[in-house]
């Protein structure tokens, strides 16, 4: 792996986790030693980070953590509930039938709420098998972006149970929609799930001013 990508890699992660908390100063000097890279890599690595739209440049020698706030959020899934709903009219259309029905199953028997770790991931491979049915680099590829911002977003906001057992429902019926090759139901589907986890992160933000954890996105 090039250097920048390694740089790129940690600051990524350590962005999204919050180990760098939004207002944090990436001085290069201290980073490059740090991540024990060269200027040069870690000026790419920063490029990148400044064109996901995750850090900002402050001065040239000084980049700092991107905030993020309620008027974010709303924007992110405006472009989030555009490219999904778009998404899921073209997997029912593309999309292996068996493959969706598969996952539709794995979410009727998920317990979201005592295994969290295991729902994630489950809905990392819907994603995933979303991306290949619609098979359309520039649409995934805009969708990539929109993710990287919802890992933060969903640190942002606590988890909740109830939510994390609606969200399971909610990705259910749109596995089972795709399968079906029901185009309007698998968008509609995606519409109220996306409307749902809205407004259950802008409640736990506005109900604490301090948040962690996940909420399901």
């Amino acid at each position: 792996m090039r250097a920048s990508d390694r740089a790129y890699r940690t600051l990524l992660d350590e962005i999204q986790s919050g180990a760098l908390a939004a207002g944090a100063v990436l001085g290069e000097v201290e980073q490059s030693t740090r991540l024990g890279v060269s200027r040069t890599p870690l000026r790419e690595a920063l490029g990148r980070l400044v064109a996901d739209g995750l850090v900002v440049q402050a001065s040239p020698r000084v980049t700092v953590v991107a905030d993020i706030d309620t008027g974010d959020i709303r924007e992110l899934f405006e472009v989030r509930r555009a490219l999904e709903e778009t998404a899921a009219r073209l997997a029912s259309a593309r999309g292996d039938a068996a493959l969706f029905a598969a996952l539709a199953a794995e979410f009727t028997d998920m317990d979201a709420a005592a295994t969290p770790d295991a729902y994630y991931e489950l809905i990392a491979r819907f994603d995933a098998a979303l991306d290949a049915a619609v098979a359309n680099d520039y649409l995934t590829g805009a969708l990539r972006t929109i993710r990287t911002h919802l890992v933060r977003v969903r640190r942002l906001a606590r988890d909740n149970p109830a939510r994390l057992a609606a969200s399971v429902a909610e990705h259910r019926l749109i596995a089972a929609a795709v399968a079906d090759r029901d185009a309007d139901l698998a968008a509609h589907a995606t519409h109220v799930h996306l409307h749902n986890a809205l407004t259950s992160i802008l409640g736990s933000l506005e109900s604490d001013e301090t948040p962690t954890g996940r909420v399901p996105a």
